[in-house]
């Protein structure tokens, strides 16, 4: 192996929902940005990531990294041109529920890299819901001719097989498991006491706002049987600091000292040290639920989108609510239970969050074995 300092650089194309201020989506960036240099260290190869984002300034002032930006095609063109090989991932980029735009968007990039010659892999994506058939041949297509694939649970990899696609498939987990905490990151702004910090995590998702109504009414009965203080995540900017503001509303002025919002907390890593410091964490977003597996932060997930049950399934977990439904005495009942025994559920949750962060790293390792020994890593 070659030492690093002497290593040719690799050039590495990083494509996905990167530079839209969605704390989930920049973890993930955070996270393969991190796992490809220790990966690319442990095996001799200094990768140098070009990131495709919606504001490649920013991006290149978070991270470090070069960027450019994702819907300008000369640039994207030109990038790829110029790089060893192209990433495609992490989140849920193949799915057309929240547009038909989306999946195309990502295959051409892909499809792109192919065309001029460069390796393609598929860094732990979430894929579906593809409700549109004609989608399907597409994505068999470019899937075919990729270096890896690698998905974060069993049913994308069960529609992958359904749409033919006969490439073999890795299921790992999300690559944010795997992010370490920033060591030099101190919380701002201490809470007020000693009391057990409950984290909250929510987004708008029904159009009449019941699921949030649900919640609120689960929250002021907590903040009623027990001496909590919530500290409100937002995970995605600025959406979810309006639905946090909207569900403080409803809780009411009665509990103003015992609640407090992480307010324009933009930087993953800074976030995760806001989860890291909760006693449990109700979420909705998945990124809240993996910061908080990774931090053996007790979690109670609410359930908008079956990417919320795939992963709690992978903790033998299951979501104590949906949004079609919140029964608020219950998700009361079982929070403050598990707030109760949270060192019980650390215990019992210990080995599955270990193996699932050693697992999490896979994805580089095979992406820095190509490029170390020049072989397919098929």
């Amino acid at each position: 192996m070659a030492p690093l300092d002497t290593a040719i650089a690799t050039r590495i194309v990083l494509s996905g929902y990167y530079g839209f201020d969605n704390s989930g989506d920049e973890a993930v960036l955070q996270s393969i940005l991190l796992a490809l240099e220790e990966q690319g260290k442990a095996q001799g190869v200094r990768f140098v990531p070009v990131v495709l984002s919606i504001d490649p300034e920013k991006t290149s002032r978070t991270y470090g990294v070069e960027s450019v930006h994702r819907m300008k095609l000369g640039a994207l063109f030109r990038a790829i041109r110029s790089a060893d090989g192209l990433i495609s991932g992490g989140g849920s980029l193949l799915q057309d529920e929240t547009s038909s735009k989306t999946i195309p968007y990502y295959l051409t990039v892909l499809k792109i890299a192919q065309w001029l010659g460069k390796p393609t892999f598929v860094y732990s994506q979430g894929i579906g819901p593809v409700h549109r058939p004609r989608f399907y041949r597409w994505i068999r297509t470019v899937f075919n001719r990729c270096r890896f694939l690698s998905v974060r649970d069993e049913e994308s990899k069960q529609l992958l097989r359904r749409m033919n696609v006969a490439a073999e498939i890795a299921v790992v987990p999300d690559p944010v498991m795997g992010m370490p905490m920033a060591a030099a990151h101190q919380v701002a702004e201490p809470l007020i006491s000693a009391a057990p910090v409950v984290g909250v995590s929510v987004r708008y998702w029904n159009e009449d706002r019941s699921e949030l109504q649900g919640l609120a009414e689960s929250l002021r009965t907590m903040l009623d049987q027990s001496d909590a203080h919530l500290r409100f995540l937002p995970f995605h900017l600025p959406s979810d600091a309006s639905a946090s503001q909207y569900v403080i509303s409803l809780v009411g002025d009665r509990y103003a000292n015992r609640i407090t919002v992480a307010a324009d907390v933009t930087h993953p890593q800074h976030m995760l040290a806001e989860v890291g410091r909760c006693d449990m964490l109700i979420g909705m977003r998945l990124h809240s639920l993996i910061y908080a597996a990774s931090q053996r932060v007790p979690m109670v997930g609410i359930s908008y989108d079956p990417k919320i049950d795939q992963f709690l399934s992978r903790l033998n977990m299951s979501a104590a609510a949906d949004t079609r439904t919140v029964d608020a005495n219950a998700l009361a009942s079982h929070a403050l239970n598990l707030l109760a025994h949270r060192r019980s559920w650390q215990e019992e949750k210990a080995h599955l969050i270990e193996a699932l962060k050693s697992e999490a790293h896979i994805p580089a390792q095979q992406i820095a074995s190509f490029f170390a020994e020049g072989r397919d890593v098929r």
